[in-house]
């Protein structure tokens, strides 16, 4: 995806070039402190958590060897039967074993003052390798018989110890379980998904809403909301870029994600300021123990180390990860320079049992440059960096609830067009969450928040020529200016029967940019309706707004001044979800969206013209979408895991007197992905990736002999552009579209279809220890996707496709 003002780039060129990565806090706020010996209001509600009713220790499976342990993630249901396990951590095969034994224990179920609930709990899993048995000694050759003597009588033997039970931890009552709608894949799972490299956030392309620009480039619409409406947090603090550039891995190391969750719609209070979905990624919480992972892949290599101190009071971590792909891209692009790196930090110290202290910084930097072919000339396409550092303070509040302030600096930096669009920010914001439990049938959640943002932004040309309505479009939107956003929020989760979950919530954000102030109010509602064991209906509904956006999350290049208002979202959803045999799980979704005041520079594109992403960006009407969506899942951490993710939906927009299908509307996207366990750590797996066509997309080439000049000479100046030459090019733009108006042109461009594949080897050890070799590969068919037909007078119209865009990955990883 260009950065602002970017030219685009020609067919011939990789797709390394055409994908890249578009993207861009506030006086301290402390609303709510809690006295260090506030005495509760009430007696607390007497709990107690689930208990096994049996033995809960899965056969050591076959093949396997050594010790290990599996953490689970399970629901006891007030029944005391287990009907979801999801792994959490733990090596294979034993993760599989203990997920697929977990549907047969039985809990004495959590209570609440006496009364039966619903409980989701961690679980750990202890495996240990069974001691070989004993070889009995062969008898000696020539024996003397033995004297005869009375059998004595056989001493009473005692019954075998029930081994102990594992322990449970970290008990959560369902309430607060993750909001309806929400889609998770925790990184277990999505170490087996194909084409995601074990990257946790790669897996938000397979979830159903997800609609994809291009294959393999990590930008999205969700539910038809373009990508610079998609929000991206990582532990409560917004990330301005989520993935590398290119088609590059996320920003963020996999060993420190525990699992990433995509709110389509309707995403709790504590999100705002984006009206499209949300994409949360939650950390894992430290370890008191010392642990570490790393890998080693043809194009980077990554590694991530935890270690205790002060007698487990503290640990630090340290990750990070550095790209090398010289090699790579000699073969397949050699005129491209890619580069990339990122790193994440964490240290925190436990003040007293109820109170810990905590900094959390990470940041990425990329680069991307295009080497001239004839001459060897170097032209910077884009490079661009960001970095924030969150100071916390976490505090229990015994079986009550928690509270969290937190300070956040931030800077960003990014340029494109050799230097010509050039952006730097800098961010100081504070955030106050609180979480509270004043009975066992409501959990009440609050917070607030403030940024600072103070821009500045260079727009220029780096030559003689006149600036076009396009470079002009961008001056008036990228401005240099100082920001300040501020936000206080409430929902509440309420059971008023065991079945029912009620989540209403509220939202109120003030926005400032260059002068210019607004205020919104967004109301919120979400619900869960258990009827019988097997299904659940989920409903959701939303209001949203959000500044005007930019193609995506560009650090540092964000329009300013509110021009045209704030953008506003209503986003609603109801669905189905439904328990089924073989531990599957089916979800059915409706979903229905309207954007309002909608800023869309890449789907607000209206038939037979050529704006350019910045005079798009200007163009404001109405969004509407719909469409349905259909989720089968089997845990790919099972012997035999996978998933079918379809959706059929329609995106519109409205502009003027005019209606027509977003640039993006693809009708039908399906994922279908399938993993097993060959058996002796080998585990196998494929998926199946297929979207139909979008609208046609028309690049209309207007060359210098088409405005009665001569071609550019191979030697000599290059003549500025004036005034007169952008107003004859947009003549001749709209004599094109109006000549291409007459061919017979497909209604669409041509579906896509793409087969990802993945093979592991895995070996265990003593003490929790692994390695694994893996051979993956996104595209492994190569197939070439059309992305637009490009048009000119002389040639008419042709297709012009990217790739294949393959990415092999040969790698090794090991953790202990």
């Amino acid at each position: 995806m260009p950065y602002p003002g970017s030219r685009p780039l020609r067919a011939h060129e990789t797709i390394l070039s055409r994908a890249l990565i578009a993207g861009a806090a506030a006086l301290a706020l402390g609303l709510v402190t809690a006295p260090s010996h506030a005495e509760p209001a009430s007696e607390p509600p007497e709990a107690t958590m689930p208990s096994p009713r049996g033995p809960t220790i899965p056969p050591y499976p076959e093949g396997a060897t050594g010790d290990a342990d599996v953490m689970l993630a399970i629901l006891v249901r007030s029944d005391g039967k287990v009907t979801e396990a999801r792994v959490i951590e733990g090596p294979e095969p034993f993760a599989s074993a203990a997920a697929a034994a977990a549907s047969s224990w039985e809990f004495e179920p959590a209570r609440r003052n006496g009364k039966p609930i619903s409980a989701r709990i961690r679980f750990l899993v202890s495996f240990r390798a069974p001691a070989p048995v004993p070889e009995t000694p062969a008898p000696p050759a020539e024996t003397s018989p033995a004297p005869a003597t009375t059998p004595a009588a056989p001493a009473p033997t005692a019954p075998p110890a029930k081994p102990p039970a594992p322990k449970a931890i970290e008990v959560r009552v369902q309430g607060e379980h993750q909001a309806p709608t929400t889609r998770t894949m925790s990184r277990v799972e999505v170490r087996q998904l194909p084409g995601a490299f074990g990257d946790p956030f790669r897996a938000i392309e397979a979830m159903p809403g997800v609609t994809p620009i291009a294959s393999g480039v990590p930008y999205f619409f969700v539910r038809g909301a373009p990508p610079g409406n998609v929000g991206y947090f990582l532990d409560g603090i917004r990330v301005p870029l989520l993935f590398h550039v290119a088609a590059g891995p996320s920003v963020i190391h996999p060993g420190l994600v525990d699992r990433v969750d995509l709110y389509p719609g309707g995403f709790p209070s504590r999100y705002g300021r984006f009206t499209g979905g949300i994409v949360a990624g939650t950390v894992r919480e430290p370890e008191n123990r010392l642990h570490g992972e790393g890998n080693i892949r043809l194009f980077d290599a990554g590694a991530m180390v935890e270690a205790p101190f002060a007698n487990g009071r503290g640990a630090a971590l340290v990750a990070g990860r550095y790209a090398y792909p010289e090699l790579v891209l000699k073969l397949a692009s050699p005129g491209v320079e890619l580069g990339y790196w990122d790193y994440q930090a964490r240290i925190h110290y436990d003040l007293t049992p109820s109170d810990r202290i905590s900094v959390f910084a990470f940041g990425s930097h990329d680069y991307l440059a295009q080497i001239d072919e004839d001459d060897g000339e170097k032209e910077v396409v884009v490079a661009g960096q960001f970095h924030r550092i969150d100071f916390r303070y976490d505090r229990k509040l015994g079986n009550r609830g928690k509270l969290r302030h937190a300070i956040t600096l931030g800077y960003d930096e990014s340029e494109a067009r050799g230097g010509e669009n050039a952006g730097k920010t800098w961010l100081l914001g504070s955030r106050t969450e609180l979480t509270l439990r004043p009975s066992d049938l409501v959990t009440v959640r609050a917070g607030a928040d403030a940024y600072v943002e103070r821009f500045k932004i260079d727009i220029e040309e780096d030559d003689d020529d006149a600036p076009s309505p396009n470079d002009l479009a961008l001056l008036r939107q990228l401005t240099s200016r100082d920001d300040f956003t501020a936000a206080v929020w409430a929902d509440a989760v309420i059971r008023p029967l065991p079945a029912l979950e009620l989540v209403p919530g509220v939202r109120s954000d003030i926005f400032t940019s260059d002068g210019v102030a607004k205020a919104t109010f967004d109301p919120r509602l979400a619900s869960r309706l258990e009827v019988g064991k097997r299904f659940t209906i989920v409903g959701a509904f939303g209001v949203s707004h959000q500044p005007p956006s930019f193609l995506g999350a560009a650090p540092g290049l964000q329009i300013g001044g509110l021009q045209g208002g704030v953008q506003t979202g209503l986003l609603s959803s109801a669905g189905v979800e439904m328990t089924l045999p073989l531990d599957i799980t089916a979800t059915v979704t409706g979903f229905r969206g309207a954007f309002f005041n909608l800023s869309d520079p890449i789907g607000n594109r209206p038939p037979a013209t050529e704006l350019g992403y910045a005079r798009q960006a200007e163009l404001r009407g109405t969004g509407s979408t719909y469409g349905m969506e259909l989720y089968l899942r089997r845990s790919l951490s099972k012997r035999l895991g996978g998933f079918l993710s379809y959706t059929l939906s329609r995106s519109l927009r409205h502009i003027g007197n005019q209606t027509f299908e977003s640039a993006y509307d693809r009708r039908h996207v399906m994922n279908l992905a399938a993993s097993y366990d060959l058996g002796r750590n080998w585990k196998i797996g494929g998926r199946i990736v297929f979207y139909t066509g979008s609208p046609m997309i028309l690049d209309y080439r207007v060359r210098r002999r088409d405005l009665g000049l001569p071609d550019e000479p191979d030697e000599g100046p290059d003549l500025p552009d004036t005034p007169e030459d952008h107003a004859q090019r947009e003549e001749l733009r709209k004599l094109l579209a109006n000549y291409v108006q007459s061919l017979n042109l497909p209604d669409r461009l041509p579906a896509f279809f793409r087969l990802d594949v993945r093979l592991e080897k895995r070996w265990t050890f003593p003490n929790g220890r692994w390695l694994s070799f893996t051979v993956e590969v996104l595209n492994a068919t190569a197939g070439k996707e059309v992305t637009q037909y490009e048009c000119s007078f002389q040639d008419g119209c042709a297709p012009e496709e990217i790739g294949p865009l393959v990415i092999p990955s040969i790698g090794v990883e090991g953790g202990f």
